[in-house]
């Protein structure tokens, strides 16, 4: 069934908003903010697509989701086919329906957005995946015989995840090693339980789990076992590096040493898998109850830090960044949010100091107030420090989330893996090859921290790269 609008009536029809608990009551718990559409609001936005032959959406998307497809099947009424049509393509549609910066990708490309507002295709994404799952329902694609091959992917986050899925459909035996307890990588220790709940990320890797796909947690790859010894003792014919880029950025300045400074790499990783987010647990981070709160930073790790402060007590949360709000690079949902919760945003102020009360701990941020100079490397205006406009910012915690490098600890151990001078493994754009025969890496670990989607289509890439090599052992 064809969409039974005319293009001018579907322009017609509003993008519809997505429900939300209301700021001041999901400020101080750890549901889920985003509730989700119902089945009469997601068919009737998607009764906005103007069913696009270009199909710009799909070209903007990292990991192919045949995007205009799955949407006639909404306005069809057919779920579940929705659901199973993007999971040729998209293995993780719950996880990726609710983080992916659909705003930059897919719906960056749709044809309203030239005018308006574009097709909410994450909200409906998440909207079909949700379905699915509650009626128990999953359309798992079919898996090819199998090839009598073994691939090794080191690390379970996204492009691990998504390389995975697209090579147990080929017939390879995978197997997925972790070096923490739960499966997920940054999708469990880092993103927020009230912006991905965990559970939803257990649901999708149990999904893989029936595709074929086995997991392996407490696997310290570097430590437990090397890269050759998978290749030579244990038999893997492919391994995927996938570590991400879970190495801390300090900001190197006086009293960083401090009790109470954390990187945002720890804090949420204690928050998340030490479940600080339950009243029945103990405590596993500095009790911020009743006491100030600040985050060093502008992303999407920053503001998940500063929003998840305020949900276990802090008395206030506030943001220092050191450009101005247009150069955020956060979602700008994520945005709105924590401004909508509380959140105080410190727009061009960058800390120089972090003070002692005396004890060894943080009393207060010393901070410098900014202007924007002339555009950057990174295209963005750069900062500059404005003379004499020292203050101090009241603070016992502080949390520094201005980026992270890639973890070293399989470099290290691979004399034969080349790296740059930033410590990311060297990879091939196209093939993700590295230099050495039968590995591949792909994600953070090869271009520095980005986006949950842009490491699934690397993953992507490589499993298609892997497969190749695979069948026809080229290199």
């Amino acid at each position: 069934m064809s969409n039974p609008l005319s293009p001018k009536a579907r322009m017609q029809i509003p993008r519809q908003a997505m429900p939300e608990q209301e700021a001041a009551e999901r400020s101080h718990n750890f549901e889920e903010v985003n509730l989700g559409l119902d089945d009469a609001i997601a068919r009737q936005e998607a009764l906005r697509c103007l069913q696009c032959t270009s199909q710009h959406c799909f070209n903007g998307c990292p990991v192919g989701v045949k995007v205009r497809e799955f949407i006639d099947l909404v306005v069809e009424g057919d779920y579940l086919a929705a659901a199973a049509k993007i999971r040729e393509d998209n293995v993780l549609p719950a996880i990726t329906g609710r983080v992916c910066p659909q705003e930059e990708q897919c719906e960056g490309r749709c044809v309203l957005a030239k005018k308006g507002e574009p097709v909410a295709v994450g909200y409906l994404e998440r909207f079909v995946a949700d379905y699915e799952r509650t009626h128990g329902q999953v359309g798992l694609p079919p898996r090819a015989a199998p090839t009598g091959r073994k691939v090794a992917i080191i690390g379970s986050g996204p492009a691990g995840l998504s390389a995975a899925g697209d090579l147990v459909q080929k017939g390879h035996e995978v197997v997925v090693m972790e070096a923490l307890h739960e499966i997920g990588g940054v999708l469990v220790y880092g993103i927020p339980q009230f912006r991905l709940p965990k559970e939803i990320v257990r649901q999708e890797v149990d999904n893989m789990r029936k595709m074929g796909v086995e997991f392996r947690t407490n696997v310290v790859v570097g430590k437990s076992v090397t890269v050759d010894e998978l290749m030579n003792e244990e038999g893997y014919h492919a391994v995927f590096v996938a570590t991400g880029a879970g190495l801390p950025i300090f900001l190197n300045i006086p009293g960083e040493h401090l009790c109470g400074v954390y990187s945002a790499n720890e804090f949420l990783t204690r928050v998340n898998l030490m479940k600080a987010y339950r009243e029945d647990h103990d405590q596993p981070v500095f009790d911020c109850r009743g006491k100030d709160v600040v985050v060093v930073g502008g992303g999407n790790t920053a503001l998940d830090a500063v929003r998840t402060s305020l949900r276990i007590g802090a008395r206030t949360a506030s943001i220092l960044y050191r450009r101005s709000a247009a150069e955020m690079p956060a979602r700008a949902e994520e945005v709105k949010h924590a401004r909508e919760e509380g959140v105080q945003m410190l727009m061009l102020t960058n800390p120089v100091e972090f003070i002692d009360d005396g004890k060894g701990w943080l009393d207060g941020v010393r901070c410098q107030k900014m202007e924007l100079g002339e555009p950057d490397a990174s295209g963005r205006r750069r900062p500059m420090p404005v003379a004499g406009s020292e203050f101090v910012v009241p603070a016992s915690m502080a949390i520094i989330a201005v980026g992270n490098r890639g973890n070293p600890l399989v470099q290290a151990t691979t004399p034969d893996l080349a790296t740059n001078k930033k410590g990311y493994i060297t990879a091939d754009d196209d093939t993700l090859k590295t230099s050495k025969r039968g590995v591949f890496a792909g994600g953070d670990i090869v271009t520095g921290g980005a986006t949950v989607i842009l490491a699934m289509g690397a993953g992507r890439k490589a499993a298609r790269a892997i497969h190749h090599f695979l069948e026809t052992g080229e290199w």
